[in-house]
């Protein structure tokens, strides 16, 4: 008898429909299994003989030909397992095939028949709905991850045995409901906040430009100034997820089995500080078969680089084209992958190799060279794409010691928000575009300037010597300090503030 199944293969981040195909004929016992199957794959038949064996299942007892269909598409995942198995009691007669219609299958099986979690379940939850397959099996551990998607029913199983019982209808189950509604409310909450911050009112205003606009930021202090503590609150002023948002998100990690137990859904904005020890296909993403990387994994959140000057160089080069186009595209010799990369980043570095240029409490040892060498270790045309560069002081021992708290997030959250409201209403409703990834044709209507503001900014291109990259950015910042004023057109303190965020450029450490 020959059975058909519905499963999905994970490529990158995406679910590909797989039909599994299972015939059990007469002659003398083999197992054969044909389509482009990986090691993993492979090695599946002697799990699900063995989890069949265990349970009281009858075997195949003549040739068997598993073929997993498109041929030309690798497999490998240990995913494969329960749609094989099920396949395998079809084609045995222990199965009715109309009991295994319009279902999906996911899963891996352990030696006793128990299904094990697997990677992707939202991915293959979303594809499922796409393609009209109102049904699908997932391992218990999967089961609220999958149950995000309203449109297809889920159920959970333990065992090779429960989904059998399922599928015959000799076991009643319910499919399991996750509202999105409810995991938000529950899981939307942050541990720290802008209010822990004593002191640092210049930086706080730089990273509400940055939240509101969606600008990029390098902040630049000694050792001890707060700069980590700054980086790692600024998810706490951006806007909540919106249910789209945090299912592309969720599904990023999903694909990569990062996902916590607790947390089916990303309720809140990723923060991503990777290593400086970092290599380039770690940071973009890559592989034989490409996966996502950290730039993926912060998606509508933030990417926090400490130290920047002590990553490898490549690592950050990559860094470009994210940065430009919200997107990564990662090339193969037989196909290319695209990862979404639409992250705010957050660089911070010391002033010199040893920390305190500039400080008045401690002296510098380094020499103009070596602090010059060191700030070169990062490329201009990275630095361009920047478009904020501050300075961090030291606090003092007077704003430390006051009982007072900082500008809390709340506080600071609401500026965002209205900065956001008159971006929307700019560029559409339905366009996520910030002011920082604004057009040059948006450029020249969104950001006349009149001659005051005209002359300002040619005095500043000719004495700091910007590029025009650096230029379009001024606008944008400009842009949006005029969004959090409330204000229609751009007037000199904007583009005065503007500039004032453009430290590396004004050239803050020359001696």
């Amino acid at each position: 008898m020959l059975a058909k199944l519905n499963t999905f293969a994970i490529q990158g981040i995406d679910a590909v429909p797989v039909e599994v195909e299972v015939d059990v004929s007469g002659g003398l016992p083999k197992t054969v299994l044909v389509g482009l199957p990986e090691a993993a794959v492979r090695e599946s038949i002697h799990r699900i003989e063995r989890a069949l064996a265990n349970l009281g299942y009858q075997r195949p007892n003549g040739r068997t030909v598993i073929n997993l269909a498109p041929a030309d598409l690798p497999k490998d995942a240990g995913s494969f397992d329960l749609p094989i198995a099920l396949g395998l009691l079809v084609a045995t007669g222990q199965l009715l095939p109309e009991q295994i219609r319009d279902w999906v299958m996911v899963g891996e099986l352990a030696l006793d028949g128990s299904v094990r979690k697997i990677k992707g379940a939202l991915s293959i939850a979303m594809a499922s709905a796409e393609r009209n397959l109102p049904n699908m099996l997932v391992p218990s551990a999967n089961a609220r991850e999958a149950g995000v998607v309203e449109k297809v029913n889920v159920f959970g199983v333990a065992s090779l045995a429960e989904a059998v019982g399922i599928l015959s209808g000799e076991l009643p189950a319910e499919p399991v409901a996750a509202r999105i509604e409810d995991l938000f409310a529950q899981l939307n909450t942050y541990d720290v906040d802008f209010a822990d911050v004593r002191g640092q009112e210049f930086a706080k205003r730089a990273l509400v430009v940055a939240a509101a606009g969606g600008h990029n930021i390098l902040m630049i202090g000694s050792p001890g100034t707060g700069k980590t503590m700054l980086a790692r609150r600024l998810p706490t002023i951006l806007p909540p997820l919106v249910p789209s948002e945090s299912l592309e998100t969720t599904r990023i990690y999903s694909a990569l089995g990062r996902l916590k137990p607790d947390e089916p859904l990303l309720a809140v904005r990723p923060f991503r500080a990777p290593h400086h020890t970092i290599s380039d296909a770690g940071m973009v993403g890559g592989g034989r078969i490409p996966a996502p990387g950290e730039i993926s994994l912060a998606h509508h959140g933030v990417l926090f680089l400490d130290e920047l000057p002590e990553f490898n160089r490549r690592s950050l080069e990559v860094l470009r084209q994210p940065l430009e186009e919200g997107v990564v595209t990662i090339s193969r010799a037989m196909s290319s992958t695209t990862f979404p990369a639409d992250f705010i980043l957050v660089a911070a570095m010391n002033p010199c190799p040893c920390g305190y240029l500039g400080d008045s409490r401690r002296q510098c040892k380094c020499n103009p060279v070596l602090v010059e060498r060191y700030i070169g270790r990062i490329s201009g045309p990275l630095l361009d794409r920047i478009d904020m560069h501050i300075e961090v002081p030291a606090v003092p021992f007077q704003e430390l010691s006051i009982g007072k708290e900082g500008t809390s997030s709340a506080m600071m959250r609401e500026q965002v928000l209205r900065a956001r409201e008159h971006q929307k209403r700019r560029f559409g409703k339905a366009s996520h575009r910030l002011n920082s990834r604004m057009t040059s044709r948006q450029i020249r209507k969104f950001c006349a300037l009149d001659d005051q503001c005209r002359n300002l900014l040619k005095m500043a291109m000719d004495e700091l010597g910007l590029s025009a990259r650096a230029h379009d950015r001024i606008l944008r910042m400009a842009r949006t300090i005029a969004d959090l004023e409330d204000s229609q057109s751009i007037r000199p303190h904007h583009i005065s503030e503007a500039i004032a965020y453009r430290t590396l450029d004004r050239k803050l450490w020359a001696r």
